[in-house]
């Protein structure tokens, strides 16, 4: 063998050791789970002992569950009213932190904090925040001799309480991608529209908002999979109440498989909710290539 051949051959050993690990990771904890998931959801399973084949029974249970179809329209409504907002604080403040103000770096760097901040953390955070007692918000609101409010035990407010904890968390990571579009556009267009005359305003929405579609429509795509997948904030905030009205598709998949048991229906539900899942987001993206074609 040549030493070009055996340079080859050494490049793609070392390759593949280096991807090895990631693969044998998603293949052990991502697609063999898919195709488990699969198949308890034609069946009936317990978690003990053996598994019932039912066929498609699991699914035709869906469309006549009210509960699911109640818990869908809330898991939309939470993802509606979460992703306008997040987008729009989150370029806000792209736009301030790309800004030639001092201390910028440093406000970055703090309103990133929540970021990673663990989600029962800082669900467990805005539980003290929203406490009728104790909370700062109805401190606040005390000093108007505004009565205090019950935030998250109130089912015209939980959902919203929720939302405003999820927007929180999520804008400091849509803003450093909004920030990474923000840099990545050139400063010859602005200085050339600036030389035509072109307000700052007039600048932005010509120039900003467009490029920065791209980046739109991946902030949007990652949100919706994301939103549509909560669990944990409304587990630990609220467990689902008051009167269902937090309870997710993701929270009744959780009720089914550990409180009920029913292993093979939460996987049909898991197996719907992905499915959907799928379809919004290539309609999100298609969408975006048709405008630009």
């Amino acid at each position: 063998m040549s030493s070009a051949g055996k340079l080859k051959r050494r490049i793609t050993v070392t390759a593949l050791i280096f991807i090895a690990p990631v693969v044998v990771y998603n293949l052990i904890f991502k697609i063999v789970p898919i195709f488990v998931s699969l198949f308890l959801s034609l069946t009936k399973f317990s978690g003990f002992g053996e598994a019932r084949f039912i066929g498609l029974e699991n699914y035709l249970r869906i469309f006549g569950d009210s509960e699911f179809w109640r818990a869908i329209l809330v898991t939309f409504q939470f993802s509606i009213e979460v992703l306008p907002l997040n987008m729009l604080i989150s370029l806000l403040l792209a736009l301030l932190v790309n800004s030639a103000l001092k201390g910028m770096g440093v406000f970055r760097a703090i309103y990133y904090l929540p970021v990673i901040t663990p989600m029962v953390a800082a669900s467990m955070i805005w539980i003290w925040l929203y406490d009728p007692q104790i909370g700062i918000l109805n401190f606040l609101l005390s000093l108007f001799n505004i009565p205090p409010v019950n935030f998250l035990r109130n089912p015209s407010t939980a959902l919203h309480s929720i939302v405003a904890m999820r927007i929180w968390r999520g804008a400091g990571w849509n803003m450093l991608i909004y920030l990474a579009g923000l840099q990545g556009i050139s400063r010859n267009l602005y200085e050339a529209a600036a030389i035509d005359g072109a307000s700052s305003v007039r600048r932005f929405f010509r120039i900003t908002l467009p490029l920065l579609r791209p980046v739109h429509v991946y902030v949007l795509i990652v949100g919706m999979i994301s939103t549509l997948q909560s669990f944990t904030e409304m587990y630990v905030m609220t467990g689902g109440g008051p009167l269902q009205s937090t309870t997710t598709v993701g929270l009744l998949i959780y009720r089914a498989a550990f409180d009920y048991m029913d292993m093979g229906y939460a996987s049909s539900m898991s197996f719907v909710l992905g499915i959907i899942i799928m379809i919004l987001s290539v309609v999100s993206f298609r969408s975006r290539q048709q405008k630009e074609a």
